[in-house]
């Protein structure tokens, strides 16, 4: 390929398993943003307008490929009657579990996306991004995954009570979530967004068993995901993707995030043909970084994973810490604009 290309069109190509100009670099910050405006995260959530400029900001300084929306996990369980707790330097988290006992599932309603003001803020955000940049630069969408969110919904030791010893009230909470989360990823789609995240960390055998996972959230994310109206990406939050490659191809997406425990190589090869890989910088390592090792890993990634296309540089979890400083990030760039260019000539292979 020669010219430079828009980061759609960078990223269209990738994913397409063909070499565009360069390796696309998906820098996905959320709270990351506060930093850049000067403001406590608090208050850069409390506006669509401040994390709209924070994601343009952002993407002029460093010259990544993406915008990033996406808040917080848990405005999800915000919607369903949850609590937020605020940190001054991370991500916000869940609070108190919105559902108290297994008894109250099956009177459980569903929250609509037009009566939810954490996620009416989300799409305010999409739609401010895709005004500023059109279809020149993929907007990413995020929803929690049907199979994942009850973590969230009733605490992980309730949870894995329900999925091991009441499959009924489990799978009546599946289609209750499987419905919320089609309709809020359509939503965002309707606003603007390019594609979605379905962040599914309860895939990985870092997690449960695989062939309980292939019983409960892979038929669950098999439902899902072709119902959602842009390509999806599967990403498991920093948990391993290749002991489950072949299941996550399997469930409609086209991407899969992957984690720093992940040999990349070996995952580039499981999913050639298949699933655009996106990873895997270690983002906590990151933060003790010099920008000659930022650079050093920049370097094994794309030799790891690059050649041929079918892979975006991003960090293993899909969230850039606050702790993380700009040179590193700078360093990051600049190293996938000195060795992201194809042909990756000095590959050797």
């Amino acid at each position: 390929m020669t010219g430079e290309m828009t980061p759609a069109e960078r990223t269209a190509v990738t994913m397409g398993f063909e070499e565009p100009d360069r390796v696309p670099l998906f820098l996905l910050f959320t709270i990351y943003g506060a930093k850049e405006l000067g403001l406590s995260i608090r208050d850069y959530f409390s506006r669509p307008e401040y994390v709209a400029e924070g994601q343009m900001r952002l993407q002029k300084k460093f010259g990544g490929d993406c915008l990033n929306p996406f808040c917080y996990a848990a405005v999800e369980v915000e919607a369903w009657g949850g609590e937020v707790i605020f940190s001054e330097v991370g991500p916000p988290n869940a609070g108190r579990p919105p559902i108290r006992s297994p008894e109250e599932i099956e009177s459980l309603e569903v929250p609509l996306v037009e009566e939810s003001p954490g996620l009416l803020f989300g799409l305010r955000t999409i739609e401010l991004l895709k005004k500023e940049v059109g279809d020149d630069v993929p907007i990413m969408g995020s929803v929690v995954s049907p199979f994942s969110l009850p973590v969230m919904q009733l605490g992980f030791d309730a949870y894995l009570d329900l999925l091991y010893g009441e499959p009924d009230l489990f799978w009546t909470l599946m289609k209750k979530n499987e419905e919320f989360c089609v309709e809020w990823a359509n939503a965002q789609v309707e606003a603007g967004a390019t594609a979605v995240g379905y962040a599914d960390p309860l895939a990985s055998p870092d997690m449960i068993p695989r062939d309980l996972y292939r019983r409960t959230g892979f038929v669950v994310a098999r439902r899902t995901i072709p119902r959602i109206e842009a390509g999806v990406a599967t990403s498991l939050a920093s948990a391993r993707a290749l002991p489950v490659i072949d299941d996550l191809a399997g469930t409609g997406s086209v991407g899969v995030g992957v984690s720093a425990f992940d040999d990349l190589a070996t995952v580039k090869q499981q999913c050639t043909g298949r699933l655009t890989v996106l990873g895997n910088l270690n983002a906590i390592e990151m933060r003790r970084w010099t920008p000659a090792q930022a650079e050093a890993e920049v370097k094994r990634a794309i030799a790891a994973a690059g050649p041929g296309g079918g892979f975006v540089l991003s960090d293993n979890h899909g969230e850039i810490p606050w702790q993380i400083p700009e040179s590193v990030l700078m360093a990051i760039a600049a190293a996938v604009r000195k060795w992201g260019n194809y042909p990756l000539d000095w590959v050797s292979g």
